[in-house]
């Protein structure tokens, strides 16, 4: 008689800018979330899709877990917790790179109640400064009942430890169906997908606060047949999107001189989704201004609810 294949919903936690969309990313054989040096990129529950003849798990990659008294940063660990509450296992995502501080601390007691569900990942093992030891010892004072052998060392950058931390997430999860087919990596819809593509190439073009005071809204999406000369049909998704931002004196920002920036941003991002969609992409991108929108409850219930 065959093994019951597995599957279950795996929340990835952990501080900002630890590698957790990276992570999602790598175990997932593709990109599904969106990347960038700047802190709390990620403001959605993102959920990559990893089937294996084990089964299937759903990693659901999470905003990074920060402490403030802001209204947007109070709105994602909303998404963070549902996430967690939902999930039947999580994976708590730490930088060896980094000490560690009040901030671990606090995700460290928000995991100790679900201790016999968690794995942890040490990531950045290959940067210089990393300390393995140290993020164990912290390890095992916060959470002392966590197995040593749920503890894991990780490169996402040189894509070590990988195969070793989803086997043994496999090995935790309970025998169930898959919840998607097989060959979905992703669940995002498409405008969600753009949106996010288009924000990355911005955030990682911007400096100082600007990438955290704007958001990206598809207003219009088309898909069309255009014939080529030699009669063959080729279908093209045409997007109309705009890049919001949060004050009227940011909008020249993100145009920059000569309208260079926003030229940068379309072209960059119109590139990538050409090779994740099937489809040739115009990207016909704008910028306008939602005053104060981070302090606008229906803006962010929009934007962050949206997944």
């Amino acid at each position: 008689m065959e093994d019951k294949k597995k599957s279950a919903f795996v929340a990835v936690v952990g501080r900002p800018s630890v590698g957790k969309s990276t992570l999602v990313n790598l175990l997932c054989g593709a990109k599904v979330a969106i990347v960038s040096s700047v802190p709390q990129t990620t403001r959605n529950a993102i959920r990559g899709i990893v089937s294996k003849p084990d089964g299937q798990l759903v990693f659901v990659d999470t905003p990074g877990r920060h402490t403030s008294e802001r209204k947007l940063n109070k709105k994602l660990m909303e998404v963070s917790d549902r996430a967690v509450g939902d999930s039947e296992l999580i994976l708590y995502v730490l930088d060896a790179s980094r000490a560690p501080g009040s901030e671990e601390e606090a995700v460290a007691e928000m995991i100790k109640p679900l201790i016999g569900k968690t794995i942890v990942a040490i990531n950045k093992m290959d940067m210089q400064g990393a300390n393995a030891e140290k993020a164990i010892v912290f390890l095992q004072e916060q959470l002392p009942d966590l197995p040593r052998e749920h503890i894991f060392n990780i490169s996402c950058l040189k894509k070590e430890g990988i195969e070793p931390l989803l086997a043994c997430l496999f090995e935790m999860a309970e025998p169930g169906d898959p919840f998607y087919p097989e060959e979905y990596y992703t669940d995002q819809d498409i405008p969600f997908r753009i949106a996010e593509i288009i924000r990355e190439k911005a955030m990682n073009r911007l400096r100082d606060e600007l990438p955290h005071s704007l958001y990206v809204e598809v207003a219009d999406t088309e898909l069309k047949d255009t014939v080529k000369e030699s009669g063959e049909i080729v279908q093209k998704l045409w997007v109309r999107a705009f890049i919001i931002t949060e004050r009227e004196s940011q909008k020249g920002m993100v145009v920059g001189k000569g309208g260079e920036m926003i030229k940068a941003i379309r072209q960059a991002a119109q590139k990538e989704l050409n090779s994740i969609f099937d489809w040739k992409v115009e990207l016909d991108l704008r910028v306008k201004t939602g005053k104060d929108w981070r302090h606008n409850d229906h803006v962010l219930h929009r934007i962050i609810d949206r997944q």
